[in-house]
């Protein structure tokens, strides 16, 4: 009888200890696992914020656009001293000649601008900004010119607009490129309360002709419906500011 008891005794404590090894088995499987399962959380969580880092990226570009060279030319009636001022310096990405709270020059009636503390000559003044107006994907109001027809456009519309055969060339010269991208591109100029609203500019002593030009433009493989945009002619007069620049919708 004593016998059985210890074997029964010896049969518990042998299971007792193989339930042990197994469960000392298991628990690098289960450590394992956990692992894993930590791993996959850790993937996911990361795409998901990377997806929402992608969006807000694609939503930032698409909405937040630069005006690309704006340049400015002068031209009094006589030789003058003239001071001009860029209404938001914060914005400004990129900027030629050197400017110190403004640009101070020597203007000639050529066009021909000195910088009065360098005395280097030059013809134009050039900056970049970000463009704080919004697009929302609604093109309504412009015009859609075919590739091949885009220069004659150009050149009707800046002569409306107040450009000169040199301003117009210029223009041209840089744009041309980016407008010719695709079959068709919109093509819309901005109200001076639009380029204002962006950028005021401040010139002393003001000037009796102001043409400031910011063409919006987006590519397109189709043509669209749009309705026509009336511009009104500009004459120059006195002593004329001119500026001209462009952004592309994204």
């Amino acid at each position: 009888m004593e016998n059985n008891n210890e074997n029964d005794i010896k049969t518990e404590v042998t299971s007792d200890n193989s339930n042990q090894k197994q469960e000392n088995s298991n628990t690098p499987n289960k450590k394992k696992h956990n692992s894993i399962v930590t791993k996959i959380i850790i993937i996911g969580v990361a795409m998901v914020v990377l997806a929402f880092f992608g969006l807000f990226l694609k939503i930032y570009f698409t909405l937040s656009n630069s005006i690309d060279k704006p340049v400015i030319y002068i031209y009094p009636e006589q030789e003058t001293e003239v001071s001009v001022k860029l209404g938001y310096e914060d914005k400004l990405t990129c900027i030629y000649p050197s400017y110190n709270n403004g640009w101070n020059v020597t203007a000639q009636p050529n066009g021909t601008l000195i910088d009065t503390k360098t005395n280097k000559k030059y013809y134009s003044l050039y900056y970049e900004s970000d463009n704080t107006k919004k697009y929302n994907g609604n093109l309504t109001e412009g015009f859609v010119v075919s590739r091949e027809n885009v220069a004659n456009f150009l050149e009707e519309k800046l002569a409306i607009l107040g450009l000169n055969y040199k301003e117009s060339e210029e223009f041209i010269i840089y744009w041309l490129p980016k407008l010719e991208q695709k079959d068709y591109v919109y093509i819309r100029f901005q109200t001076m309360n639009e380029i204002e609203e962006n950028m005021p500019l401040l010139f002393t002593p003001s000037p009796d002709t102001l043409i400031r030009i910011m063409m919006e433009w987006k590519s397109l493989d189709n043509s669209i419906d749009v309705r026509e945009q009336v511009l009104a002619p500009v004459t120059r007069n006195g002593y004329t500011v001119v500026e001209w620049g462009g952004t592309e919708i994204k």
